[in-house]
């Protein structure tokens, strides 16, 4: 995906987005990844924050070592230390040999912390020491092992206000925290949504070997309207899901999940009541799909004749 007109930020392999908002992402992407500074990026679950550091992982001079993404809420707790710095062989009953973490899995690469908040407080001292001595203790060993590693950090949670709570270590935050990268919600970047569908239409459609599908006015209002709770990720499942059950290349407003359709308006005057407020969604419902009664009440979840007497009034 390139910017339109060519001019901009290039956009990283993997991303999509025009939207003010992404340019200054792609910018900030540019800039980390021409140093060799961590980065923490902060964004709602689901806009992609792993795109963004594997993206400043592809454009620095780290490119050729590996990318290593570790979600620090998946591991469980008793087992994080092992995973993260590694255990010489006896370290503990059923230790049969030295076993590398993650730190020396990305060893000239890129070492990404997604959810760091999820660290315990006795993690994050021992993470501390990796970051500023760049040396690795791995369990049961007499010796450290020196690492070249950037760290980059994710969270969707306030870390500050972590900090200020004494749930997170203040001289972790700052080690971590040289740039700050935040990612938008999807519910903000406009016409980046529109994008992002025909982008995974297609991609979909290829997996499947079948046409993309097309996405109507109506269908593509109803999407516009929606808040994402779940971001990026939400609507990537969508397509798919709408790519594997859609027969035909056509999504209508009944293909979507009830959920996801045309909700009423805000209303613009103080005084517009209840019942004002219901025909004008009604109307917009109506109108989405072309008049078809029988479509519009199935989309309400009502039957044509109470749909006719709503709108006899």
């Amino acid at each position: 995906m390139t910017q339109a007109g060519g001019t901009g930020p290039r956009v990283p392999v993997g991303m999509v987005g025009e939207s003010p908002a992404m340019r200054t992402v792609f910018s900030t992407i540019s800039k980390v990844a021409a140093s060799n500074a961590g980065a923490l990026i902060l964004g709602e679950s689901g806009v992609g924050k792993e795109l963004v550091a594997a993206a400043i992982h592809r454009q620095s001079a780290r490119r050729e070592g590996p990318f290593v993404p570790v979600n620090c809420g998946a591991v469980p707790s008793e087992l994080f230390e092992s995973e993260l710095f590694g255990h010489a062989r006896g370290a503990f009953t059923g230790a049969s040999a030295d076993h590398v973490g993650f730190f020396q899995a990305s060893d000239g690469g890129t070492l990404l912390l997604d959810e760091i908040s999820e660290l315990s407080p006795k993690l994050q001292v021992k993470l501390l020491r990796v970051v500023q001595d760049r040396r690795v203790y791995m369990l049961g060993a007499t010796k450290p092992r020196g690492v070249d590693v950037r760290i980059l950090a994710a969270t969707s949670r306030d870390l500050r206000a972590m900090v200020d709570a004494g749930t997170f270590r203040e001289d972790l935050y700052y080690r971590v925290s040289v740039v700050v990268v935040h990612v938008p919600p999807l519910r903000v970047r406009g016409n980046d949504i529109e994008l992002l569908i025909r982008h995974f239409a297609e991609r979909f459609a290829a997996d499947q070997n079948r046409t993309p599908l097309k996405f109507n006015r109506a269908v593509l209002a109803a999407l516009r309207t929606y808040d994402w709770p779940g971001n990026v990720r939400e609507l990537q499942n969508l397509v798919q899901r709408l790519t594997v059950m859609v027969e035909g290349s056509d999504v209508r407003i009944v293909d979507l999940p009830q959920h996801m359709r045309l909700r009423p308006p805000m209303s613009k005057t103080p005084s517009s009541g209840l019942r004002q407020v219901e025909l004008a969604h009604i109307r917009s419902v109506l109108d989405s799909v072309g008049g078809n009664k029988t479509q519009a009440a199935k989309i309400l979840g009502i039957d044509r004749k109470t749909l006719r007497g709503k709108l006899k009034g």
